[in-house]
């Protein structure tokens, strides 16, 4: 009830949030809000692609004693064979983190390589870890050739007076060269 006795058309809610806040401290509410909301999204991101290696398991592998059949039992199907070696097979596995819209940065990885000798017997089981990781920084979006560097004017006038020039196989009647 208002002081001249009419009510207030208001919710109740409304009603109560001006009574109970003032201005300035649902404007510094809000903005709290806000921030939390908005650092929420920079929180790091962690992801694992990859083989899911189980250190039992792969201790159970053992040189000389498993075979191709005895790995694939154990371990599942590699995730990547050689393709310059053929007995090597590979389990990679590595987790990745990112802050906010940055790209996937490796935090850790580890390569599990198992050589087969020429029976398919196990020879060696080899880890590696995130040293082996091979950093590739491509040359810009185009790849440099040998040669003549030829411009946009020199495609678009480079055969002008070459139509038809003695030796090129141009000349005579139409369809036939004679």
């Amino acid at each position: 009830m208002e002081a001249n006795g009419a009510r207030c058309n208001a919710r109740p809610c409304c009603v109560l949030l001006e009574t109970m806040m003032p201005l300035p401290v649902r404007a510094l509410g809000c903005a709290a809000l806000l921030i939390a909301l908005g650092t929420g999204a920079c929180a790091p991101m962690k992801t694992h692609q990859g083989y899911v290696i189980d250190k039992e398991l792969v201790d159970a592998i053992q040189p000389g004693i498993d075979n191709r059949d005895s790995v694939l039992q154990t371990l599942g199907r590699p995730t990547l064979t050689s393709q310059f070696a053929e007995g090597e097979w590979y389990y990679v596995s590595r987790d990745s983190s990112n802050l906010g819209f940055q790209t996937l940065k490796p935090a850790d990885q580890t390569t599990l390589r198992i050589r087969f000798d020429a029976a398919g017997n196990v020879a060696t089981v080899d880890r590696m870890g995130k040293e082996m990781i091979a950093s590739i920084d491509p040359y810009g979006k185009t790849t440099p050739t040998l040669g003549h560097k030829r411009s946009f004017f020199s495609d678009l006038f480079g055969n002008i007076g070459t139509v038809g020039a003695p030796g090129t196989g141009g000349g005579g009647a139409p369809g036939g060269g004679q």
